[in-house]
Parts: structure tokens; sequence; C-alpha cells
């Protein structure tokens, strides 16, 4: 989806290196009523994420396409935080498919915020994203807010920067990702193609 927010263009890019689907970049709902799986990326502040949401008539498109229909859909950096019912960086609600809120990563003596450089991201039950299987996985992450989801069961996968932070959210087919699989080489392109084929 091209709400105005971002790195659709990596998105798109590596969506198409991958080669297992057709990837089409639109901001139009008709294209959210025909599409066989959704990518919300995104970089900047939440209110204004989803004002773009609401200014181009997406919010109940994708709702319908990923609740009632089930289309799995992937939410990237602020796209993950925009599926949560509000951050702490803004006012409006969220989409409010996954419960939960995103935070303000607190600065300590042992680290620096925002969480900017690679990290490895550790499975913490099985998904479809980052399999339980003993591989150590590194993505990309840049982010100054984390997301907390009110059920611990939503939290697929996790990385250490200094507190244990949820990196990977899902709930039925609804997903997040704090890190960003398209500045992520192979490990990115893995979970792209994994999403792609559910």
């Amino acid at each position: 989806m091209d709400y105005g927010m971002g790195n659709v263009a990596s998105v798109l890019n590596m969506l198409r290196r991958i080669g297992v689907a057709d990837a089409v970049l639109s901001r139009k709902p008709e294209d959210v009523a025909r599409a066989e799986r959704l990518v919300l990326p995104g970089v900047g502040a939440f209110d204004r994420g989803m004002a773009h949401l609401d200014a181009f008539g997406l919010a109940e498109p994708l709702r319908q396409r990923a609740l009632t229909d089930g289309v799995p859909t992937l939410g990237i950096c602020l796209g993950m935080h925009l599926l949560t019912s509000g951050s702490d960086e803004g006012e409006r609600p969220g989409l409010g498919w996954i419960p939960g809120r995103a935070r303000r990563i607190p600065a300590s003596p042992d680290r620096t915020v925002p969480h900017m450089g690679w990290n490895h991201v550790t499975a913490v039950r099985d998904n479809p994203l980052v399999p339980l299987d003993g591989v150590r996985r590194r993505f990309y992450h840049v982010h100054s807010f984390h997301v907390v989801p009110d059920a611990p069961a939503d939290v697929l996968a996790t990385t250490l920067y200094g507190d244990e932070l949820a990196t990977v959210i899902g709930r039925g087919n609804v997903f997040g990702t704090q890190f960003h699989p398209e500045k992520s080489h192979r490990f990115g392109m893995d979970l792209f193609e994994r999403f792609a084929r559910l």
C-alpha cells in the first residue's frame, strides 16, 4: 500500500525480486478489494500515517480484506504500529487489529534511541514468518517506538536491545515486523517469500 508514508519502492523491489508474486503499488480501494496479500509499509509519525489511511479511504477496505476476508496482511515498522490500538507517539486510535500499543523505547546507558542497526531476531513461538529452526537471523531495525501487545501470545519473535522487544507480532492472518525486511538482504527475502506463500 502506498499511503504516502515512506519506503514503498524498496518493498516493491524486494517483492518483485523474489519472483513469487506479482506485486502492485497502489493507494486505490479497488486494488485492495482484489489483493490476495496486503503489505502496509511505513516510515514516519503514527498520527500522520493514520490520517493518510483515512484521507485515501483505505482504512475500511483494508479492514474488510484483512479481518472479514482473511487476506494475509503484513505491516512493516510504522505499518506494524498502525495495526495496534494506538501509540505513545500520537493521539489518534490505530486500526486495532492486534490489541496493544506502540511505546517509546526508554534511553539507557546500554542503548541509544533510536534503535538503529542489525539485530538477531529469535522466534518465541511457531509462526510462518520466522521459523523455530535454530537459524540465527539478522534484520535491520530503525525505530524509537516498539509494540507491546496486550496478549503475550501475539508476540511471535523478539530481539534483544537492552530489553527483549517484540519484533514480530501476529494474530491470525495479520502480522507485523518492527524491522525492515526490505533492507535485510537474504533473511528479508526469505521472510517476504514465506509471506507471499501464505
